[in-house]
């Protein structure tokens, strides 16, 4: 029998190494700006980049 709908733990996992990610690499401050926003939410996204070395600050004007 299969569940319905919703996220999978492992989902839950990438979003919350996203989060510790982003939060030490600096995206997750000063969200009054809708590019820091945007770039917050992306650098969770897209962690194992930021964990590259790509830089994603600037990159939203």
């Amino acid at each position: 029998m299969r569940r319905g709908g919703g996220i999978s733990i492992i989902g839950v996992i990438y979003l919350l190494i996203g989060v510790a990610v982003a939060g030490f690499r600096g995206y997750l401050v000063d969200w009054t700006v809708i590019g820091n926003v945007i770039e917050g939410i992306l650098a969770v996204l897209v962690w194992p980049v930021v964990l590259l070395g790509v830089d994603l600050h600037g990159l939203i004007p």
